[in-house]
């Protein structure tokens, strides 16, 4: 077994980890991550995608939406390539209490949260479709987030800085040698190989699975996996983050992510984050609380339904999930539990995770002995290969994203005959430079370059793509037509998850169009033996 060393062993490739990793990696420690899927496999890759303003938590969360305030604008500045600015607007609906707005102002003013009212013809001059019968508006820095492509920005800054990441590899165990963890061992998923990795300090940034990687310490940390269900609409009906101005319930909010909309969200305890369902229900209630806000919201076409897992951690007894403080704990061991060598970052939101990486670095530099402070704040970070486009991107660095940027590049170029993915504007040269850059799956490639997650769902793209893998990837010898075909099942395999609580309608002639380009006319399903017969990807029956 390959015995490696490093100063910082990094657990979790979502938000948090990659942060952190970055973080030490600039002061100049050793650092290594290890992750059981791709980056942002857990719940990072499954929220909803808003830069938070704080407006949501100012009453009942106000330390929450103060970090919101301040990171909000740090991640404008370090990553702009990663935000596109929407702005928010919390309006009150004729559901909602009137007297809320007031209490709203004065909260947002308490906390930092940047706010104005905002008169009600303006508000539908900017969004037409909002229900007519809002009483008031109020006006604040929300935005939409590409979180999947944060994480990569942020493990790229790291791997220029020394660090290294080990993606698909997942804990076996966590070494302890009396009251000290002194590393851990991993295993390649792809092929079997176990690692030794011997450290000074393991970080468990593992989020909802936070509490699974603590017991192999031997110490007890209690998170309440909450399940956040979201439904993603065929259309892009708001250019502005919605909200319902109240007390934060299921179902008030609509982020306008890309080329779709998505609403949420569910508060839902479940007792394992790697089980859990997305019932029929839930959707229903999601479309019924978005006509509340958009007048015939349910007209419009769902694409289809996820849920991610959110890490609450749980220090007090509270009536319910929601309840539960947003803001973030630093969990050390050494002086809770008399266990050395071993730290836990757990809660938190996803515009908070550079503040929650900084505190936890901060801890881990004190303990070996570093002096360098924290500069994550100040530094911008280079967009990926895969995301570095003409248009948009300066001298000076990546600007902030636009909805039109991706067409507006492929204007510039001229590469109207290079697209593989109609729906996200995504070209031959950008999937190859994404594979270039590590992708060696499909849904590696949905990740980084968001291919397969507009309208038609994969139907008219994911076999061009799947080609294109394979073409890629031909010259090594463990890439196999098998391994191309395994790829291709598994992405349709998770689509159809996805799929299955919103077909109906529009939606299922969508779903029976992609069954007949797969099945009927392409055999899709007599591939599935001779898939499994290539080793690598395992396809779910």
């Amino acid at each position: 077994m390959q015995t490696i060393s490093t100063d910082v062993l990094v657990i979790g490739g979502g938000a948090t980890g990659s942060g952190v990793l970055r973080d030490l990696a600039m002061r100049g420690m050793r650092a290594i991550l290890v992750e059981k899927g791709d980056l942002t496999h857990g719940t990072t890759g499954r929220y909803h995608g808003l830069l938070h303003s704080g407006g949501r938590y100012v009453t009942k969360d106000p330390q929450s939406a103060n970090e919101c305030a301040r990171e909000n604008a740090i991640l404008r500045r370090i990553m702009p390539h990663c935000i596109e600015d929407t702005s928010g607007f919390f309006v009150i609906t004729p559901w909602d209490d009137p007297d809320y707005g007031d209490l709203f102002m004065a909260n947002c003013r308490k906390t930092g949260v940047p706010v104005g009212e905002l008169p009600l013809a303006e508000m539908h001059r900017r969004e037409r479709v909002l229900n007519p019968q809002i009483s008031r508006a109020f006006e604040v820095a929300d935005a939409a987030a590409d979180s999947f492509l944060a994480a990569h920005t942020n493990v790229l800054a790291a791997r220029e800085y020394g660090a290294q990441v080990f993606t698909y590899h997942t804990l076996i165990a966590l070494l302890r040698v009396g009251d000290q963890v002194v590393g851990a061992v991993v295993e390649d998923l792809r092929t079997g190989e176990r690692k030794q990795i011997d450290s000074a300090c393991v970080l468990n940034a593992t989020g909802a699975w936070a509490g699974k990687v603590a017991a192999l310490a031997g110490v007890k940390v209690t998170v309440l996996p909450g399940k956040g269900t979201l439904v993603a609409m065929n259309h892009r009906m708001v250019n502005t983050v919605i909200n319902r101005c109240k007390m934060p319930a299921d179902g008030d909010i609509i982020v306008p992510v890309h080329s779709v909309a998505v609403i949420g969200t569910t508060d839902t305890f479940v007792p394992d984050p790697d089980f859990y369902g997305i019932e029929a229900e839930e959707v229903q209630f999601m479309l019924d609380e978005g006509e509340k806000l958009i007048p015939g919201f349910k007209q419009y076409r769902a694409l289809r339904a996820w849920a991610g897992v959110r890490p609450l951690y749980k220090d007090q007894d509270v009536a319910n999930d929601r309840d539960l403080s947003r803001t973030y704990k630093l969990l050390d061991h050494a002086q809770r539990d008399g266990v050395e060598g071993i730290i836990s970052l757990v809660g938190g939101k996803w515009t908070t995770y550079r503040l929650m990486a900084e505190d936890a670095a901060n801890l881990i530099a004190q303990r070996l002995g570093n002096t360098q402070p924290c500069r994550t704040a100040e530094e911008v970070m280079p967009a990926p290969p895969f995301e570095r486009r003409d248009t948009g991107n300066h001298a000076d660095g990546p600007s902030l994203h636009w909805l039109g940027k991706p067409l507006a590049a492929i204007e510039q170029t001229q590469a109207y005959n290079d697209l593989i993915c109609e729906c996200e504007l995504v070209t031959r040269s950008r999937l190859q430079t994404a594979m270039a850059s590590g992708a060696s799956n499909l849904d590696d490639l949905r990740r980084m370059v968001r291919v397969g997650m507009g309208p038609c769902q994969g139907g008219w793209c994911i076999y061009r793509s799947s080609a294109l893998l394979y073409e890629e990837h031909s010259a090594n010898a463990d890439f196999s037509i098998e391994y191309a075909n395994a790829a291709l099942l598994h992405f349709l395999q998770e689509r159809w998850r996805g799929l299955t609580p919103v077909l109906w309608g529009d939606q299922l002639r969508q779903a029976r169009l992609d069954e007949l380009i797969f099945a009927g006319l392409l055999g899709i399903h007599r591939l599935r033996d001779h898939a499994r017969q290539g080793g690598g990807l395992v396809t779910p029956e």
